[in-house]
């Protein structure tokens, strides 16, 4: 949960975030990267989920990896992405609510 005011240096780099998981695709990307079983999936297995083109997937995970949500490492022919654990807890602490006791 978020207990002070974030930083002004820091709210530049959470708006940013936020702004590309503001697509659907990303968002859908992104939970498939955060949710892989061994913490990192290939684009092989990204592409095909989507009626897109391979080339506007590539176009969108190069906006995760902007914005610092996501890793990446090639592999021979193929390109392995992981979330960025420290950044997706600082967006997740600054949605977390705490509920009243007698909600």
């Amino acid at each position: 949960m978020a207990f002070e005011r974030i930083p002004a240096e820091m709210s530049g780099t959470l708006a940013q975030a936020f702004k590309a998981l503001g697509d659907p695709i990303r968002l859908q990307l992104m939970s498939m990267i955060a949710s892989a079983p061994g913490g990192e999936i290939c684009v092989c297995d990204l592409t095909p989920a989507f009626t897109v083109s391979g080339t506007t997937i590539s176009h969108h995970l190069k906006v995760l990896r902007e914005a610092g949500l996501v890793d990446a490492e090639r592999r021979a022919s193929w390109v392995y992405y992981r979330p960025r654990p420290a950044l997706m807890r600082q967006l997740s602490a600054l949605l977390a609510v705490d509920q009243p006791a007698n909600a």
